[in-house]
């Protein structure tokens, strides 16, 4: 992929003029823009017609009055590459490719990729989307490369969305849910211009609020970790939606690093690097959006809540578990107003029933409301579902409608407004309350889901930015297996603790080397990956006989063995640490539980490299395994210390040989109890020669 700069990008998605070429769905650009008030030049350029919708029609790129600053090519995959050399060749700003029939039809049409090939090479430095991309809307000009329908309005103000798929696209413009829409952009195969660098430009807008990305596959990290950089220095925040949970997370290996990183949970990490809030669903993705056009990312997780029922404010305090947001407690100086103005019967806490006794009343919700939002919280939140306004009268939900909006003006704090179920919240009202300031929420869970991301938003940015990742560009072909007489040493030489061993080539130099180190002693079959599985691994071996017998016994599956003093001290836990090469986020980190236990218990985090002292003890303090290195249940606590000294020396042996490792597996590293240390008794390196 040829990656365009933004500033490259922007006459094609802000264009002061556009050509179209093509019929059925030219024509529908050129009535999309005139129908949304697009005030630039138009320019239709057809082989025969004179006219389209009373503009005049031009025979080719040469016959326009200017070179365009975006075109809409809707003709013949062949055509195409004519066309886009043309009007690079005039100097265009950017063109969307509508044809299909490239790249992502290879299976049909065997020439798909080179086509998806002459199609870059005769746009040259002309930005180009697509191919197989239906383009984009912006609402703010008035400006849609788009040819089809949509259900979006006008707006001053707004975020951006960017997916590759075009149907997405289409169903995300049909949302009535108030959100106001700025850009809606498609990028198709993405051949040249990647949706980072898309939601870069749109990001550059000032009219734009946020970005939010639905992600099939990461077009170019580099530009990623740009558009990040940019999110924060402007304080736009950026959301995304990956897919493809469901991907195997497991590679051909020879160790369990893989299986335990797998692909969806290196995504998240290296979202979560960025500060790139990760969502979950497409109402998620537009909940959250719509929390920070309003809002922002929030300094806190906290959350105060009020409703009239008791059933509803149950519901939102069973939709907050598991989730990174707090109901704290109502401060003592709210007590006395909520009592007086709700009354006795009301018991004041958060979530807050405030019953009926209020309902109807402006003036006491009012004060009601306020006294709540005067409490700190990050967000506060009052369920309300509006009745069906073509059976009923929402008149008295208006009435607490406007004593939000009055508590909200009165206060400066965060609100909204939750709809438990989405169709109970009307387009116009949401529009309205958007328009006041007030988040208009289309479900409780997706509220809380906004709440938790734009807070770690927040935290992310409240950090230094992270380090560049590391350069992991491959050097050498041939890959080899470092087995733990290998590999041990590499490591050690960097800092890792590993047991005191000898290499013995039969039985007889096995026994000579147990008697020299001491026993009781471990001994390994070498050259074999899963040794425990393939019985290639005895413990505590007391004496010459005991090595003897399990050397010979060993000796039709490994010709070499790895004798190593046994470790006596029992550990507090066993854990993981492993490095993998990633297909595009190059190395990265894992930690996790460990022992057999790896793929049973999935305890895993990974880390994008490099990684800090910080970030290695966050993510240790993530597992489920650190409530044992924590002292569970009266046992002694870890020396944790000692292990995010081993994770640090492991990313420095990997900083250091970037370039040739593959993968990196110690599997047990022993944590012992607090200032004894920790080992590495197992481990694997895979490199390249």
């Amino acid at each position: 992929m040829k990656t365009l700069s933004p500033n490259a990008l922007s006459r094609l998605i802000r264009p002061g003029s556009i050509a179209v070429f093509g019929g059925k769905e030219a024509g529908r650009v050129v009535e999309q823009c005139r129908k949304m008030g697009y005030r630039g030049e138009i320019w239709p350029v057809h082989p025969t017609r004179d006219e389209v919708h009373g503009y005049r029609c031009y025979r080719s790129v040469a016959d326009l009055p200017a070179a365009p600053d975006a075109a809409f090519v809707g003709v013949n995959r062949l055509a195409t590459i004519d066309i886009m050399r043309d009007l690079s060749k005039r100097g265009a700003g950017g063109a969307v490719c509508y044809a299909s029939g490239f790249s992502e039809a290879v299976e049909e049409l065997p020439d798909g990729h080179e086509l998806q090939a002459k199609l870059v090479e005769a746009a040259g430095d002309m930005a180009v989307l697509g191919p197989n991309c239906y383009g984009f809307i912006n609402m703010l000009d008035g400006a849609l490369l788009w040819p089809d329908q949509h259900g979006m309005i006008r707006t001053d103000r707004g975020v951006a969305i960017l997916t590759q798929s075009s149907n997405i696209a289409c169903n995300i413009s049909m949302q009535a849910r108030g959100l106001p829409l700025a850009y809606l952009m498609t990028a198709g195969n993405q051949a040249q211009t990647g949706l980072s660098a898309l939601a870069v430009a749109a990001l550059e807008d000032p009219r734009v609020t946020a970005v939010g990305l639905h992600i099939e596959g990461f077009d170019d990290l580099d530009m990623l970790e740009h558009l990040a950089s940019r999110a924060r220095e402007l304080g736009k925040p950026v959301i995304g939606l990956k897919v493809g949970k469901s991907e195997a997370a497991q590679r051909a290996t020879v160790s369990h690093t893989a299986s335990l990183a797998g692909n969806d949970k290196v995504s998240s990490a290296v979202l979560k690097r960025l500060g790139i809030g990760r969502v979950d669903t497409l109402p998620e993705l537009l909940e959250t959006l719509k929390l920070l056009h309003v809002c922002g990312p929030l300094a806190s997780n906290t959350v105060s809540s009020m409703s009239c029922s008791g059933g509803e404010a149950s519901l939102v305090a069973d939709a907050g578990v598991g989730r990174n947001v707090k109901f704290r407690d109502l401060k003592p100086e709210q007590l006395p107003v909520l009592r007086e103005v709700l009354g006795q019967m009301v018991t004041l806490s958060n979530p807050l029933d405030y019953h009926t006794f209020v309902w109807g009343n402006r003036e006491k919700q009012t004060t009601a409301f306020a006294t709540m939002m005067k409490g700190d919280y990050a967000l506060n939140l009052v369920v309300l579902d509006f009745p069906r306004t073509d059976r009923c009268d929402p008149a008295d939900w208006m009435t607490t409608v406007h004593a939000i909006i009055d508590a909200r003006n009165a206060t400066g704090a965060n609100a909204g407004v939750v709809a438990s179920m989405g169709e109970n919240m009307p387009e116009e009202i949401a529009i309205a309350l958007v328009n006041a300031g007030v988040v208009p929420f289309c479900g409780i869970d997706e509220a809380l889901a906004a709440v938790e991301i734009a807070n770690g938003i927040h935290e992310t940015w409240s950090r230094p930015a992270p380090a560049r990742r590391l350069d992991a560009t491959i050097a050498g072909t041939d890959l080899v297996t470092l087995f733990e007489d290998r590999a041990k040493p590499e490591l050690a030489r960097f800092g890792v603790t590993v047991p005191e061993g000898v290499v013995a080539a039969d039985p007889a130099e096995a026994v000579k080397a147990a008697d020299r180190l001491g026993y009781p002693v471990v001994l390994k079959g070498l050259g074999i990956a899963h040794k425990t599985e393939a019985g290639a691994v005895r413990l505590n071996l007391q004496n010459a006989t005991d090595v003897s017998a399990a050397a010979t016994a060993m000796a039709p599956i490994s010709s070499r063995f790895l004798v190593e003093k046994m470790v006596m001290t029992k550990p507090v836990a066993e854990v993981i640490v492993g490095v993998m090469r990633d297909p595009v986020a190059g190395l990265v980190l894992t930690i996790g539980a460990g022992g057999i236990l790896v793929e049973l218990l999935d305890d895993g985090a990974v880390l994008p490299l490099p990684v800090t002292t910080d970030e290695i003890r966050s993510a240790i303090a993530s597992l489920k395994v650190s409530k044992l290195m924590a002292g569970y249940r009266g046992a002694p606590p870890g020396d944790v210390e000692a292990l995010i000294d081993m994770v640090a020396a492991v990313s420095q042996y990997v900083a250091a040989n970037a370039s040739k490792v593959e993968e990196l597996d110690l599997n047990p590293v022993m944590v012992f109890p607090e200032g004894s240390g920790v080992i590495a008794v197992d481990a694997l390196i895979r490199t390249r020669s």
